[in-house]
């Protein structure tokens, strides 16, 4: 019998395949060729299938799909940790708004997306939803770093660094997200701030220009109840009734937090199938509020997890994201059995890659997606004993875990070390921009 070449055959003591019933192959195998999976099953199964040209051992590990962060703001990496404890209105207009203006340029943005994007996958992330200025600087970033992402062109109606005004700021978005069509692992998107950054025509020349393209649109909604109230004093209604009623609900649109919804706006969103991204630490520590995850996955809405930006965690652990939403939803809602390992495991790949448009790709290892695997050193006091895979993921286990990541087919990160860059290179310019952002690494 004529053995198939393939280029890796990952084994794996279990596979978690993500797919509609979750999936769980013991003593399983994933054969990858070029940037494809194309087949998953038994080790003994594949392994008479198929002659690879690399064979990884999975003794003691966990194969499944990389994890998914829904919502980040990539480049703010360097500013980790500048202004923590108060409000997200002080925290953003006394601090991160006027950092930006003053240091913000291509080369920050370049530089401390490579910080980010080294972090996310040495944590198991594969794909990454930016929203941000100088978007181009951290498309090529990730692309230099081969990680998956949908890097979001950010518009407000007011002058920054990267904009003078919604004209300019929409023009380039345009100019950014054509540049990088047909790309495999960039895709660009509108990521219009807010409704209260935002205004009515903006908010729909954003979605048209989205529609437009093909493309998703990405946006703050209802995160504090601040937030609430200036949409409510501004328009007469609260931000999804404003957001509905301007006709920019749909199913290419993903909204983060969204802390701070009723019944009928979760029924919105319901209706016009909009995905949300929960940024359940980042929430927590601006005090936003608890969002209703549990009630929006009773309605059907697709939730799924983000990290928000590192300036507001203060890292960008989707583990530890899963691992507190679990459980806070479980006493928020004085119920032990809701928001489960598995349904959260689920949140953190095929759901977001659901809600990224990109189910059809990856969030699962099925045939023909591309391969983008994780895998989980299981041989770790924390990681012992082991009676449920899920389990420990969600529970246990932690970025240090991550022993193999693998995007398109391709292996960034090899027992826990990246190997498509130079750590201590990026660890070095961080510091370089730390010295130029407070030089006697105190606040602002």
């Amino acid at each position: 019998m004529n053995l198939q070449t393939i280029d890796t055959l990952l084994f794996g003591d279990y596979v978690l395949t993500m797919n509609d019933g979750v999936g769980l192959i013991r003593n399983g195998a994933v054969a990858v060729h070029g940037t494809e999976i194309v087949a998953v099953g038994p080790a003994g199964e594949l392994a008479r299938r198929f002659a690879p040209v690399t064979t990884i051992n999975g003794s003691g590990r966990v194969l499944m799909p990389g994890l998914v962060n829904t919502h980040c703001h990539v480049a703010m990496a360097y500013f980790r940790g500048l202004a923590d404890d108060m409000h997200l209105k002080e925290w953003l207009e006394q601090h991160m708004w006027p950092a930006e203006n003053r240091l913000l340029s291509p080369a920050f943005v370049a530089d401390s997306a490579e910080l980010a994007c080294l972090e996310m996958l040495k944590g198991g992330i594969t794909t990454v939803n930016d929203m941000y200025f100088f978007c181009d600087a951290t498309a090529q970033s990730a692309k230099k770093m081969g990680m998956r992402a949908v890097i979001g062109a950010g518009i407000v109606d007011f002058p920054m660094i990267s904009g003078n005004s919604a004209d300019d700021y929409l023009a380039k978005a345009e100019e950014f997200i054509r540049q990088w069509q047909g790309d495999d692992l960039v895709n660009g998107c509108v990521a219009p701030h807010s409704a209260y950054a935002c205004g009515p025509e903006t908010l729909r020349r954003a979605k048209a220009l989205a529609d437009r393209l093909g493309c998703l649109m990405h946006l703050h909604v209802s995160e504090t109840a601040w937030e609430v109230g200036e949409i409510q004093t501004r328009f007469g209604r609260r931000p999804v009734e404003h957001l509905a009623e301007i006709g920019v609900l749909d199913r290419n649109v993903i909204a983060v937090h969204c802390v701070w919804v009723d019944d009928r706006e979760i029924a919105l969103f319901a209706g016009h199938g909009v995905g949300v991204a929960h940024c359940v630490e980042s929430n927590l520590k601006l005090a936003s509020g608890f969002a209703p995850v549990v009630k929006m996955l009773n309605a059907g809405v697709t939730v799924a997890f983000g990290t928000d930006g590192a300036a507001s965690n203060n890292d960008l652990n989707l583990l530890s994201e899963i691992s507190t939403a679990a459980k806070l939803h479980k006493a928020v809602t004085n119920d032990p059995t809701v928001l489960n390992a598995k349904t959260a495991l689920l949140m953190a790949t095929r759901k977001g890659a659901e809600a990224l448009g990109l189910g059809d790709r990856v969030g699962s290892l099925e045939p023909g997606k591309r391969a983008d695997i994780i895998s989980f050193d299981l041989r770790k006091p924390h990681l012992s004993p082991l009676y449920d895979v899920c389990s420990h993921i969600v529970y246990a286990a932690r970025p240090t875990d991550v022993d193999l990541v693998m995007v398109n087919g391709r292996i960034l990160v090899q027992d826990g070390t990246a190997v498509v860059c130079d750590e201590a290179e990026i660890l070095a310019k961080a510091e370089y921009w730390r010295q130029k952002i407070s030089p006697q690494g105190e606040g602002i």
